[in-house]
């Protein structure tokens, strides 16, 4: 009987024992209708999954959430969207009813937001409706905030965990072709970034140029040809940029004084302690960043004075010594210390700490690391020695093979750098029958030779004209 299969599939696809493949095309209109009403049939439904929260009050504690239009109303704006009638937030209501005109809080901010509109979506029709409970998908317009905020009615109720958005590791500089496109390119940059975490804009402090970055050459690529059609402004990108990071390899303990006397009040600090790369358990804790561990005892700094040194240190990470890229990975212990009663201040401590950094970085032998791409490929059999063969040529290692029948699946970690162009050679190699996805690994440090020339180019870069 048709419920019994139904039934039987529903229950192996939400077991994860196999996975239902549908046929069709969205162009031609085909399938799509047989597709949606599988999500209905097959895919769990909010009853089928508990959800939990995180309670901002108890840090560490659990908040589970039901899908129960009567409690009070939990929702994500997972989302953003912009067109001509303002901002489109799009929100998963996880727990209770959000009810058109009600006031509620936007957990990140602490921000009241009236919800004046509430909108069902039906491709690129809009249904008003007065409520959305539990488990429904709406849009809000007009609301103010970002992808993964959370909204609740009333502050430090509930925080869902935010999507993981992983730092940018290519840029490039885009700079409008007139100068009545300046505006129209500015406003295009601001969307996109409101609707998409992992695209960022900033201006480089030593070109003055407007400088985009994502998660990838086509990431970028499409921004681009989006403020081409959507704001009809004509552009001009500069090639592609890797985001490289520096880090120490070795640990060094440091005694550094500063000393300074010009008449009247001088500068005067003294701090001991030790610096280097972080381990595995200080890494997960820290973000992989910096992490400041204060170990000063028995008032040999005044407690007043640690904030400056912290600013001081964190102050020099920003540019490496090596080729002026972020410092990551690093941990700075300060054990011990003195200072003067005249002559010691924030300001003296916080140079103290910056002028250490400037002379004493380079005894922790720093090292040039790279953005490695997990790259997961698919082609016919019959290409896949040329398809390892391209992946060694671009520094890459194969870490896995499997065979789909005639297909070839391959994962492989590749150098960000050498990913240019990926997408044409792979076509080209394949006869237009190979895929592939790339994303963010982790970062490795870059060969000697590479990383001779990495530092060669950037300080050409950096040298004025």
């Amino acid at each position: 009987p048709e419920k019994l299969i139904h039934k039987i599939v529903r229950d192996a696809t939400i077991n994860q024992g196999f996975t239902p493949v549908f046929l069709g095309s969205a162009y031609k209109n085909k399938g799509v209708q047989l597709l949606m009403d599988a999500v209905t049939r097959y895919l769990p439904s909010p009853l089928d999954r508990a959800f939990v929260a995180l309670d901002p009050k108890n840090p560490g504690e659990k908040k589970p959430l039901e899908s129960d239009p009567t409690k009070p109303f939990v929702g994500m704006a997972f989302k953003i969207m912009d067109d001509e009638f303002g901002q489109l937030t799009f929100t998963r209501v996880y727990q209770g009813t959000a009810k058109k005109g009600e006031m509620y809080i936007n957990q990140r901010t602490g921000k009241k937001d009236r919800f004046s509109r509430i909108v069902k979506m039906h491709a690129d029709r809009r249904e008003d409706i007065d409520a959305a409970e539990a488990g429904d998908i709406v849009a809000i317009m007009g609301l103010d905030c970002a992808s993964g905020d959370t909204y609740a009615p009333e502050p430090g109720y509930a925080t869902l965990e935010s999507m993981f958005v992983a730092e940018p590791v290519i840029k490039m500089s885009i700079n409008p072709l007139t100068r009545e496109g300046i505006d129209r390119m500015s406003k295009a940059l601001q969307r996109f970034r409101k609707e998409d975490p992992t695209f960022n804009v900033f201006t480089d402090e030593e070109t003055s140029e407007t400088v985009i970055a994502g998660m990838g050459e086509l990431h970028l690529e499409i921004y681009v040809e989006r403020i081409r059609r959507e704001y009809r402004v004509e552009v001009e990108v500069g090639a592609p940029k890797v985001s490289y990071r520096e880090a120490p390899t070795v640990g060094y303990a440091f005694n550094h004084t500063r000393k300074k006397q010009t008449g009247g009040s001088g500068q005067y600090g003294c701090i001991m302690g030790q610096m280097g790369p972080m381990t595995d358990e200080e890494r997960a804790e820290a973000g992989g960043e910096f992490l400041f561990l204060d170990k000063v005892t028995g008032g040999r700094i005044p407690k007043n004075f640690i904030p400056a040194i912290e600013k001081g240190v964190k102050n020099m990470l920003t540019k490496g010594p090596l080729a002026g890229f972020p410092v990551v990975n690093f941990k700075f212990q300060l054990e011990d210390g003195k200072y003067h009663d005249v002559d010691s201040s924030d300001m003296a401590f916080m140079l103290t700490a910056q002028e250490l950094m400037r002379e004493e970085f380079s005894r922790m032998k720093p090292a040039l690391l790279e953005p490695i791409m997990l790259v997961e490929i698919e082609c016919p059999e019959t290409f896949q020695g040329s398809v390892v063969g391209n992946i060694s040529s671009r520094r890459g290692i194969v870490t896995s093979t499997e065979m789909m029948g005639k297909m070839c699946k391959i994962i492989a970690d590749i150098p960000l750098a050498e990913t240019f162009g990926y997408s044409t050679d792979l076509r080209s190699m394949t006869q237009g029958q190979g895929t592939f996805t790339m994303e963010l690994s982790k970062y490795r440090p870059v060969p000697g030779n590479i990383q001779i020339e990495i530092i060669a180019e950037r300080k050409a870069e950096l040298q004025p004209a």
